[in-house]
């Protein structure tokens, strides 16, 4: 496959960032990759692993001559990214984010991008609970959404060639409007994770009253609530802090929801919870259906098969 960009220029070098790098090189589509992190230590590791073509030392240097780059720094660091590399940004390059939230990451990180440069936010739908430079693989965004929030009067040819290198390592790309993006994320995305924060919190609390049983006993539903939970603390704080009035909206909502149960359990109301609870099978199915997920049994996931014999 021929290259899409000729450099790419990643800013901040953990998992999707890494899981980039790993992808544009199996699937040949930049000439160079080009990367920097804000910690010298984070720049020494991927120096050691080798997925850069070469590591720089500031975000100035690492845009110069791109014309593609990503940035991959948490929500709350880019709006100072953004003013740094302003000036050594190339003409017609193209400039995009991995954020999860897009209404903040435009109001922050706009205002700085100079004329002749194209701004296309985007935010892939993929990640692990694992972050660093050490996380990242090739197949991360097979077959995961990638989405991309066009500001008006966006440059069609900038937004088509983008979303050619993102349909290159395997992603399905779809454009959104930034404020409907927020919306559906803090249905699912945002606002699961909070409660997973939220369930994990209160185990901890009861684990020291309980000694060891809350972990020695744990269930799939909690351990995935702590795999969640496990998630980057500095990428979700700033979530939550730049898309606060979305997720609190649904955060009331499911409140609501949730004392529809707590009535129905204390009431002995058994037909209410078969009802509700059949109807929310539905979407785990609808999950499935569309390969975002598989009905495979799969309860202490990632756990590898045992070998014949064993």
């Amino acid at each position: 496959m021929a290259a899409t960009y000729n450099r790419v220029a990643l800013i901040g070098l953990g998992l999707i960032a890494s899981s980039m790098a790993h992808a544009l090189r199996w699937k040949g589509l930049a000439g160079e990759i080009v990367g920097t992190a804000r910690s010298a230590e984070t720049r020494a590791v991927v120096r050691e692993l080798g997925f850069c073509d070469r590591v720089c030392d500031t975000a100035a240097e690492v845009v110069q001559g791109a014309d593609l780059v990503v940035l991959c720094v948490p929500v709350g660091a880019m709006a100072a990214i953004a003013a740094e590399i302003a000036p050594h940004l190339a003409p017609g390059a193209t400039l995009t984010d991995v954020g999860s939230v897009k209404q903040a990451v435009i109001e922050a990180v706009g205002p700085h991008v100079p004329e002749g440069v194209h701004f296309i936010p985007g935010h892939p739908l993929a990640g692990t609970e694992h972050s660093g430079p050490r996380s990242g693989f090739a197949t991360l965004f097979v077959n995961r959404w990638w989405l991309l929030t066009p500001l008006s009067g966006a440059d069609d040819a900038a937004t088509a060639r983008l979303r050619g290198l993102l349909e290159g390592m395997g992603a399905h790309v779809d454009e959104m409007e930034p404020a409907h993006h927020d919306l559906v994320l803090a249905v699912t995305s945002h606002t699961p994770h909070l409660i997973a924060y939220t369930m994990v919190g209160v185990a901890d609390h009861l684990r020291r009253v309980t000694k060891s049983e809350i972990i020695k006993y744990s269930a799939a539903g909690f351990r995935d609530f702590t795999r969640i939970a496990a998630s980057d603390p500095t990428m979700w704080r700033d979530v939550f802090l730049t898309n606060r009035e979305a997720t609190l909206d649904i955060l009331g909502r499911f409140t609501e929801e949730l004392f529809v149960l707590q009535r129905a359990i204390r009431m002995g109301d058994g037909e209410q919870l078969f009802e509700y609870f059949t109807r929310t099978r539905a979407i785990r199915r609808g999950i499935i259906e569309a390969g975002q997920d598989t009905a495979a049994p799969d309860f202490g996931r990632g756990v590898p098969a045992p070998e014949a014999g064993e």
